[in-house]
């Protein structure tokens, strides 16, 4: 008699719920991966992280973290051909680059060239604790005639080098200090330069900025204009919330009612929220022709080739409603850390 034959027992149902769970933490972790690579790349767009530190100052160098991420996705996505399960966070890291990408590109793009209007050409330069070189600044002076200048971290002491320079030429200087003091004085103030075409005008000196005074010029060839020399504090750790105030207090002049120029170191780039707050109601001359991804800032120390790989553009002429650029330019001058920038506007009448 026979063995009944033997049998095997049925292979054990597949645990579906683990494999349900796993394929959720995956996606969670994917999700959590995704909203890390967006508070690193856009915290300006994520409940305004961008007004506290580090987000800030990482913000500032937007360019270079997109093309972190880009270098990202790509090895993402090379480890996917070897494991699929990679698909979710490479959707993630590339649906975060495409926003960036979106709102950094269009700075490129140039508005029309205004038609019409009186040209005002304005010059604007960080002089690096009044260190800058004096007679390469009074050279661009000489060659582009700007009608007014703001010159930042530069008092009664660097005005009395360039003064005799530049005024044979027409211009008067009024720094926001009364005497030449010493190097720090250049630090904490800034100093208008107007030129005579421009006829008499009335300067005011103001405190209302967290560190910095500001110059405000008016009347003259300027009529019911504004024109303010500017200077914010640095977002550096422990002095962001006075460099939040100083980009609020632009509202003073962008939304005042009154025709306005701003110009000088801002200390902020156009991917910071609270400076494209604080400037609602104004225009950037660098954007309007298509160059807001040109740096004015970086450690000079290291060559201008390291600025220009992707220093960022914190220096601004901003005006009002109706004031258009029709040209933008950045200047090396030696011995600082920031470029000059001339912008060419075009008023109204």
């Amino acid at each position: 008699m026979s063995a009944p034959p033997a049998t095997t027992p049925p292979p054990p149902p597949p645990a579906l719920p683990h494999r349900r769970a796993r394929h959720a933490l995956r996606y969670v972790v994917a999700v959590v991966f995704t909203l890390v690579v967006a508070v690193i790349a856009l915290p300006d767009r994520i409940l305004e992280l961008d007004r506290r530190s580090p987000f800030a100052q990482i913000v500032s160098f937007r360019p270079w973290v997109l093309a972190g991420i880009l270098v990202l996705v790509v090895l993402l996505a090379v480890m996917m051909r070897f494991d699929r399960r990679v698909w979710p966070f490479v959707a993630g890291a590339l649906v975060v680059l495409l926003i960036g990408v979106g709102v950094t590109v269009p700075r490129t793009i140039a508005e029309p060239v205004p038609a019409g209007g009186t040209p005002l050409k304005v010059l604007a330069f960080n002089t690096y604790e009044g260190s800058a070189d004096v007679q390469a600044l009074a050279a661009l002076i000489r060659t582009d005639q700007p009608d007014i200048l703001s010159l930042e971290e530069a008092g009664a002491r660097f005005s009395a080098k360039l003064a005799p320079l530049i005024e044979p030429l027409g211009y008067r200087l009024y720094p926001s200090n009364p005497d030449r003091g010493r190097r720090e004085q250049d630090v904490n103030n800034v100093t208008a330069v107007v030129s005579s075409r421009l006829g008499t005008v009335t300067v005011d000196i103001g405190h209302e900025t967290s560190t910095f005074p500001y110059v405000q010029v008016t009347g003259g060839g300027l009529g019911t204009l504004r024109y303010v020399v500017f200077h914010s504090v640095a977002p550096v750790p422990g002095s962001v919330p006075n460099w939040v105030s100083d980009m609020l207090l632009l509202q003073k002049w962008c939304a005042g009612g009154t025709p306005a120029i701003v110009a000088g170191d801002f200390n902020a780039t156009d991917d910071h929220s609270a400076f494209r707050e604080g400037m609602t109601g104004c225009g950037d001359a660098a954007l309007q022709r298509g160059e807001g991804l040109t740096p004015t800032w970086g450690p000079f120390t290291l060559g201008p080739a390291v600025r220009d790989a992707g220093g960022p553009q914190i220096d601004h002429v901003l005006s009002t409603g109706g004031i258009t650029a029709e040209a933008w330019e950045a200047h090396d001058i030696a011995h600082s850390d920031h470029r000059a920038i001339t912008a060419t506007l075009r008023l109204p009448g």
